[in-house]
């Protein structure tokens, strides 16, 4: 008799097994919206220090990382609550707070982890269409119910790279039901240009009740192989969360990498001028070959292609790996992070190869 699994985890995707390869092709990673100038400086040389201590465990509550995120974002550590990676963040929140028969709203085209996590406590992810690639806040009103425990939003938008506004996603907050917890995830926030970007660590300096704030180490602080999210909100439903936290879930050397790459503003400064050269060059270029191209505000852009997973497959077997959109619900986009220059330039050269034979 086979061993009696969950009818909604046995429904979700299966992980990819693993494979080898055995390819020559140089592959240039621009899938995964990583930092290509690697690491914080003084993240290393804190790594470095630590490797004779690797024997211990780390300390389980992440004290000192957590102070430091307290008074570096002027917030109380009991508001603040560390992951192994956001998505470990994602993961614990849904666990939870949703049960079988209970909804999540989000949007369609919306980061992909936020439906799984949702159907695999056996809830119902309710997904509500983008609005010109944007999170359409009205329409996600509208799409909560009595049922509805969680509400994702992702800003900037992870693929679309698109953000909405201070006055916009305020006035959505003051619409959610109280009891209805609303997850911001700004992963890509210290990438934001827009001077309305909204700021809501004085909402959970105040304490409001029904709002998580996720962020992390992993893009812009190139610390994605490490796995460092952090949260912030209120203490009593950090507090709550913790409870269901594995114990030692942040890694020794996570914690202390953490700690060194905030402290590393030289190494924040070339990411951003790095991230806003290659928007400019990814734009001017993709345009250029008659593209319609979606800039946005993070280290990564989301171009139209005639068939985006025919394209990703061409691009690949050239050893350049990006994202086709169509298991995202974005059929016709392809989003491309930023790599080194050459690395976008060797884009930029293999898209043209493809785009010029297509058209034969």
């Amino acid at each position: 008799m086979p061993v009696r699994k969950k009818s909604f985890v046995q429904a979700l995707p299966p992980a990819p097994p693993p494979r080898r390869t055995t390819s020559d092709v140089v592959s240039v990673r621009l899938a995964a919206n990583e930092n290509p100038l690697g690491p914080s400086p003084r993240a290393l040389a804190a790594l470095q220090a630590a490797l004779n201590n690797i024997h211990r465990y780390p300390d389980a509550s992440g004290t000192t990382l957590k102070y430091a995120l307290a008074e570096r974002f002027d917030v109380r550590p009991d508001q603040v609550m560390l992951g192994n990676g956001s998505d470990e963040l994602i993961m614990l929140v849904c666990h939870a707070l949703l049960g079988e028969g209970d909804e999540a709203v989000l949007a369609q085209g919306s980061f992909i982890s936020y439906a799984r996590r949702i159907q695999a406590q056996g809830a119902i992810a309710r997904q509500v269409p983008l609005r010109e690639m944007t999170h359409d806040l009205p329409a996600m009103v509208t799409a909560i119910t009595p049922q509805t425990r969680l509400v994702f939003v992702c800003n900037p938008n992870n693929p679309t790279g698109t953000t909405v506004g201070a006055a916009e996603l305020m006035r959505f907050l003051e619409q959610v039901p109280s009891d209805v917890l609303v997850i911001v995830d700004e992963a890509y926030r210290e990438f934001v240009t827009r001077p309305d970007f909204p700021d809501l660590l004085p909402l959970v300096r105040a304490g409001q009740e029904n709002l998580l704030v996720l962020r992390t180490f992993a893009k812009i602080h190139g610390l994605a192989g490490l796995r460092l999210g952090y949260a912030f909100g209120n203490p009593d439903l950090i507090a709550y969360l913790e409870r269901v936290r594995p114990v030692f879930n942040v890694n020794t050397l996570a914690q202390i990498a953490g700690l060194a790459a905030l402290d590393d503003a030289e190494h924040l400064e070339r990411s951003l001028a790095h991230a806003t050269a290659s928007r400019t060059f990814l734009t001017t270029q993709l345009r250029a070959m008659g593209l319609t191209v979606i800039p946005g505000e993070t280290n990564f852009v989301v171009v139209a292609v005639p068939d985006d997973t025919t394209v990703a497959a061409a691009l690949a077997q050239r050893g350049v790996l990006v994202t086709p959109l169509s298991g995202w619900g974005l059929p016709g986009w392809m989003r491309v992070s930023f790599g080194t220059h050459t690395e976008n330039e060797m884009f930029v050269a293999a898209l043209r190869e493809i785009l010029r034979r297509s058209c034969r």
